[in-house]
């Protein structure tokens, strides 16, 4: 049972990687097909508290893409105080062992780099994240949109480099502090696990990702948060205690 049981957690951990890593293929000239926002074909598969699960099939894909539609109870200041932190990949993303900033042109364009612990015998997954945070001036949205690129940092071989990536965040504010956020995402295993294996686990993972990402923005250093716009209402960053 004990034996079983450690299993069952590799398994859980390995997928979580593979979420984390958004979308990768084994081929260096794949090109990622961006998950479309409100197509007609997604299907709800899990509702749990205030995070609602929705899968698709994706073109030329036997995995799924997702989207994870919550509401978090946290005011957005605190949640985009955690996302402009380029270390909190670790304390609310599952798998994530490390994460730093590099090449900050500007909280709008920005790269982060971060590694994936992955269980025996698999190597670690490393990767480059080109970041691009906008907001919808009109309607208040904040959208980060988050895609793989492979030549800003020297290759280490004790990981494997993850080629390419998407995931998309969109952040809305909410009456009585809380906020609606959604999460975008298609993950290519590059042929290491079947597909119908990944289909039927990553349906939990987004939740697991989610609710620690709502107890991660309770934490005092994300409280007193400030979003920072220019005077034509563009965000451009997020005032907060990790930065005073």
């Amino acid at each position: 049972m004990q034996k079983n049981s450690t299993m069952i957690r590799s398994f859980l951990s390995f997928i979580a990687i593979l979420l984390t890593l958004s979308t990768f293929v084994t081929s260096s000239f794949a090109i990622a097909e961006e998950v479309p926002m409100d197509a007609a074909d997604w299907e709800k598969v899990k509702t749990e508290g205030d995070i609602t699960i929705y899968t698709r099939p994706h073109p030329n894909s036997s995995f799924k893409a997702f989207k994870a539609v919550a509401i978090i109870n946290a005011p957005l200041n605190n949640l985009m105080a955690v996302m402009a932190n380029p270390k909190s990949c670790v304390e609310w993303v599952l798998g994530c062992t490390k994460s730093m900033a590099f090449e900050e042109v500007s909280f709008n364009d920005r790269y982060a780099y971060s590694v994936n612990d992955m269980p025996w015998p698999f190597k670690d997954r490393d990767y480059v994240l080109h970041i691009r945070t906008s907001n919808d001036t009109k309607s208040g949205e904040i959208l980060m949109h988050m895609n793989a690129t492979d030549n800003k940092k020297e290759v280490d071989d004790q990981f494997e480099r993850v080629r390419v990536a998407q995931t998309v965040y969109t952040f809305e504010a909410l009456d009585d502090n809380k906020t609606k956020m959604i999460w975008l995402q298609h993950t290519e295993s590059g042929g290491i696990l079947p597909g119908w294996l990944v289909n039927a686990l990553i349906i939990d993972i987004p939740i697991k990702s989610l609710q620690s990402l709502e107890q991660v923005a309770q934490l005092p250093k994300y409280q007193d948060a400030t979003i920072l716009f220019d005077q034509a209402g563009n965000i451009t960053g997020v005032d907060s205690k990790l930065t005073r």
